[in-house]
């Protein structure tokens, strides 16, 4: 975040960020959103969003299919969020606020394919980025190579300003690549449900035909690769 957009955030939690170089986080409103409850199942008002970017140079690599190395990445990066949300919530605890961690890339939904809450959803709220035909998180400095992590909580906090649009403009480039024929090429915008942008079911059969190798086929990552995005962020380094 930049010196500004610091303003109203506590002292701790900004060293907290610094500390663990997270460089991309904020905090989002979820008032008008039913989140998962404490141990009393009250839910909450507010929660911290942050994202970690994965290797580029990994995520380049997987244009035609997943990888050892990709499923490596996707672990690594998933243990970390894992690990950063339950001391950040524990930080929370001890300063006398309500807070509950969501994990990373868990389906407690089978049916449904999903888990408690969208990270997503918690992400576009706090103002990290927008999602793109292939319904994940376009962030500005690191595309869509990421993953999300989310902390509820009640502290008081500077919400958003939430991002309410996309910035895909015309491209297709996701929407040529996936190779399950998944994606709608409907343009994102705050409530549109999933299924007008993923059928889930066919990319989670896709996934778990051809590349049940990784993770039980939890793994693909074709339409990030194919991201301009990401390609960008390649680029720079």
């Amino acid at each position: 975040m930049s010196d500004s957009t610091k303003n109203g955030f506590p002292a701790w939690l900004i060293a907290w960020m610094e500390q663990n170089r997270i460089s991309l986080w904020g905090a989002a409103n979820l008032r008008d959103f039913s989140t998962p409850g404490d141990e009393n199942g009250r839910g909450f008002p507010r929660a911290l969003a942050w994202a970690i970017p994965m290797n580029p140079e990994i995520m380049a690599a997987i244009r035609n299919g997943p990888n050892q190395a990709y499923a490596d990445e996707y672990t690594r990066v998933n243990n970390r969020i894992n690990e950063l949300a339950a001391d950040l919530t524990n930080e929370i605890h001890n300063r006398g606020f309500r807070a509950k961690n969501l994990a990373a890339s868990v389906r407690t939904d089978l049916v449904n394919i999903k888990g408690d809450f969208p990270h997503k959803t918690a992400a576009t709220r706090a103002g990290l980025g927008w999602i793109g035909r292939h319904c994940q998180l376009i962030t500005r400095p690191f595309g869509p190579w990421v993953r999300l992590a989310t902390v509820f909580t009640d502290m008081e906090l500077p919400c958003g300003p939430p991002i309410e649009r996309n910035f895909c403009g015309q491209c297709m480039r996701c929407i040529e690549a996936c190779p399950a024929k998944a994606l709608t090429g409907r343009a994102w915008y705050p409530g549109l449900p999933r299924e007008e942008i993923l059928d889930v079911s066919a990319c989670d059969t896709w996934k778990k035909t051809h590349y049940f190798e990784y993770h039980k086929g939890h793994n693909c990552g074709i339409c990030s690769s194919a991201c301009p995005y990401g390609t960008k962020v390649l680029k720079k380094r």
